[in-house]
């Protein structure tokens, strides 16, 4: 799960990581009050807050030298189009801005914290190249970023923050800010289940503090129930309504730009099934798992999540039979379809526990499905039904 920039802050704020003074504002003349008390150093920021980077280069971000001017750029910004690198071509609508006092900045640096698969440990990075997409730091300067992998036992020690800080050419009092603040992001991260913690940039100010100018935090959806207050700052205007639709029957599901919607049950099944779609020449149209215990409501709900996505053209349904028995599958498929009134060609591989009982009840169910031997098979024939249909 994703939140906003400033309902990071307030979360990072709680663990004693040092963040700027903000507030959210819903109208100009809030905007216009709230720039009057946080004005510092002549300048306001007024921020654009959505699920996505590059907000500055966007337009998102601007500085305002009066208050009156913090006014009109929130006129400008809140209800924009706001179209960045990570968005899309379509943009998202900017529906909250955050002002922030400025910042005497002195030098930007990147801080980030997330669980490196590599060596299965969350992994403390640190660039000097703050404000750059760390992407771009990887692919043309890799040595620029340094790691402290982080001992699960010990947690992140003193000695691994004054290495990042020595490395990033900090001296005197700043080092140990720096450190301090290293401690508390790793404890916010810990505490809340946080898949990632990201700084960017983290500025050193000229008086020599560290502070986090920007932050995103995402977090562990399985966690979840564990963190009800963070749970609650969900926002489903940042979300695809499909994937906040398929929460709401316990589907896991992820829109991708393809042709061929995909139903499978199992998280490495989808996969497969997804790498089986590419490899024939075809684009899959999402991720969507429905679980080991798929019933006719859950089959049925996939079926209207899929054909809501207007680029769908054909829908491949791939399950093994394991701990639900391939002829319920069938039962529920055959009953779904029927329901949403399928108007799309339809492939079903169907394998493992009673897999000829659920292919003859396919077989006689008098709807259009092709059945598919298996998942190479199947793969081929969506291919081609989605060929045919354009």
């Amino acid at each position: 799960m994703k939140i906003h920039e400033y309902q990071a802050k307030e979360i990072l704020r709680g663990f004693g990581v040092a963040v700027p003074r903000g507030k959210l504002v819903a109208s100009a003349e809030e905007a216009v009050a709230a720039a009057r008390e946080l004005m510092r150093g002549g300048v306001v920021v007024v921020k654009a807050q959505i699920h996505a980077g590059g907000r500055g280069k966007g337009g998102g971000v601007k500085i305002a030298r009066s208050a009156e001017e913090a006014g009109e750029i929130f006129r400008r910004i809140h209800g924009m189009q706001l179209v960045t690198h990570q968005t899309g071509p379509q943009g998202q609508k900017v529906r909250k801005v955050y002002l922030e006092e400025g910042m005497d900045i002195a030098r930007e640096l990147y801080l980030g914290l997330t669980l490196d698969r590599a060596v299965s440990r969350n992994t403390l990075m640190a660039s000097s190249e703050g404000g750059v997409e760390i992407e771009e730091v990887a692919a043309k300067h890799p040595e620029k970023i340094l790691r402290e992998p982080i001992d699960p036992v010990t947690g992140l020690s003193p000695f691994q923050g004054r290495n990042l800080a020595f490395g990033l050419g900090l001296e005197g009092a700043t080092v140990q800010s720096f450190v301090k603040f290293a401690a508390a992001m790793y404890r916010a991260h810990l505490e809340t289940d946080a898949s990632i913690v990201e700084i960017n940039p983290l500025v050193v100010t000229k008086q020599g503090e560290v502070v986090a100018l920007d932050a995103k935090m995402n977090f562990d959806d399985n966690a979840l129930f564990r963190h009800k207050e963070i749970a609650a700052l969900r926002d489903p205007d940042e979300e695809d309504p499909r994937e906040a639709q398929a929460k709401e029957h316990d589907l896991s599901y992820v829109g991708l730009s393809g042709n061929i919607g995909c139903m499978v049950n199992g998280a490495g099944l989808a996969m497969a099934t997804m790498d089986m779609i590419k490899l024939a020449g075809g684009q899959p149209a999402n991720f969507l798992d429905v679980g080991g215990g798929a019933d006719e409501a859950k089959v049925t709900a996939a079926f209207k999540l899929l054909l809501a996505d207007p680029q769908v053209k054909v829908v491949l349904v791939n399950i093994f039979g394991g701990i639900m028995k391939c002829d319920i599958i069938a039962a529920g498929i055959i009953a779904a379809a029927k329901q949403v009134n399928l108007s799309v060609p339809l492939v079903v591989r169907l394998e493992g526990t009673n897999v000829e009982q659920g292919r003859t009840l396919l077989a006689r169910s008098g709807l259009a499905i092709t059945p598919a031997a298996d998942l190479g098979d199947a793969a081929r024939k969506a291919v081609a039904a989605a060929g045919a249909s354009r």
